[in-house]
């Protein structure tokens, strides 16, 4: 089994920092290979934090309905239950660097809006 999930949120992550790293992304690419339909194909595409965080919450469905539909006697039932801890920890640390970006993108707007005070410009 494979962290599709975790896998795919890597690219998608990638796509939008723009990270080029051929080697990790070739890697990703192996691990997913055969599952890039549906909700795990949309997440390795994004190229936006707002569709990292869609369609991991889409994933993330996707890998709840899988566990219920899994009898907990299942040798694989222990694995998706930890891969679902995982996903959600990193979707809370996608969640963080949203917030963290829009801050930095307030603080900006801050900083021009002190700028034009203290030097106002006459049009």
């Amino acid at each position: 089994m494979s962290c599709y999930e975790l896998e795919a949120l890597r690219l998608g992550l990638m796509n939008v920092l723009g990270t080029a790293e051929r080697s990790t992304r070739e890697h990703a690419e192996t691990e997913l290979e055969g599952h890039l339909e549906g909700p795990i194909g949309a997440l390795a595409a994004a190229e936006t934090l707002s569709a990292v965080e869609r369609h991991l919450d889409a994933a993330l469905v996707d890998l709840e309905e899988e566990i219920a539909a899994t009898d907990e006697g299942e040798p694989e039932y222990d694995y998706l239950r930890g891969r679902l801890v995982a996903v959600r920890d990193a979707e809370r640390a996608v969640s963080r660097l949203t917030t963290q970006g829009e801050s930095v993108l307030g603080g900006l707007g801050e900083a021009h809006d002190v700028l034009h005070e203290a030097f106002p410009v006459e049009e």
